[in-house]
């Protein structure tokens, strides 16, 4: 039997709140009587300035509430990212755009997503990509400076553009991100004349992950998808964790370990070999250079950018290709 398809659920935009009228005159005015304040309403009246009344059971239940339910509603998706750094926040953002019909789900190990795209290299702030990658920056609406060279585009703050890319991506309506999220292993499936295919991800709270060695029982959950995008970046602790596990299952036979660094080679390969590796699973960014034996290409990104863009057209192939094949 076929697994269910996931379908994007509905979503509602709550309508403005009217502000008062020319009777509130005071930031607490608006917060007892529970209308819109603007900042220009609370300069000037910090003397009588206080919150909105609320209990703290609200705020539990507001965040307990919301999580599960996007625990319970993607646990079908159509698509699960696994990783947010700058690839998969780039292959999140092409797919949401072009399919706002996908339940799309981005895993990811760190509080904080955005990977090493915070920073440029070496702890500096500038961000570097090559031509023609800054279409990407055109298309998200991150500014940048030109070159002398004509050959590459510098964003004045890596921060700026990863802010900017994780701002959009979280918006979307059909698009959630569980960050503090592990994806520990493969949801595994008998494949047509393949050894396996790729159906979920299983998952678990990072913090638990770092614990199975000292602790006990504490099984992970899962999440059912027929198309997984890994991005988890190159060998670390968390990184190229899809592909070692490909290894660890005798999937695939061994990796080819990442390269020395060399720009040149390097970003034109990952864009180029960004591909499906096993059924159901896509590799990209630099996770794609420990299967390959790729260069590194260093503090550049352009690559990223780009092989998240090949990803999700990858992805919605595969997508279709399940589809007709009564398997999504």
């Amino acid at each position: 039997m076929s697994p269910p398809a996931a379908t994007s659920p509905t979503f509602s935009v709550a309508a403005p709140v009217t502000k008062l009228p020319s009777k509130a005159t005071t930031a607490n005015d608006y917060a007892v009587k529970g209308a819109q304040a603007s900042i220009a309403d609370m300069e000037g009246n910090w003397d009588s300035f206080r919150f909105a009344p609320i209990r703290e059971s609200q705020v539990s239940r507001a965040m307990t509430r919301r999580y599960f339910e996007d625990l319970d509603a993607h646990a079908e998706s159509d698509i699960v990212i696994v990783g947010a750094g700058s690839c998969g926040l780039s292959t999140a953002y092409v797919l949401a755009n072009r399919r706002p019909d996908l339940r799309i789900t981005i895993i990811e190990a760190g509080v904080a997503p955005g990977g090493g795209a915070w920073l440029g290299g070496q702890l500096f702030s500038a961000m570097v990509m090559r031509k023609p990658a800054d279409a990407f920056l055109r298309e998200v609406g991150v500014p940048y400076e030109e070159d002398d060279t004509g050959n590459f585009v510098v964003v004045k703050h890596a921060a700026l553009f990863t802010s900017t890319l994780l701002s959009k991506v979280l918006a979307m309506p059909n698009v959630k991100l569980f960050n503090a999220t592990c994806v520990e292993d493969l949801i595994t499936r008998p494949s047509n004349g393949q050894d396996v295919r790729i159906a979920g991800v299983v998952t678990n709270w990072t913090l638990v992950t770092m614990h199975h060695d000292d602790q006990s029982c504490m099984d992970p959950n899962t999440i059912n998808a027929p198309v997984i995008i890994s991005t988890t970046g190159h060998d670390g602790p968390m990184g190229a964790f899809s592909v070692k596990r490909l290894v660890s299952m005798q999937r695939i036979e061994k990796l080819g370990g990442m390269r020395g660094l060399d720009m040149n080679t390097a970003e034109d390969a990952i864009v180029k070999n960004t591909r499906e590796i096993v059924p159901g699973l896509i590799v990209g960014g630099m996770e794609l250079s420990e299967v390959d034996g790729a260069n590194r290409m260093g503090p550049t990104f352009g690559a990223m950018v780009l092989s998240g863009v090949k990803a999700a057209e990858e992805a919605l192939r595969v997508f279709e290709t399940r589809k007709k094949e009564n398997a999504v």
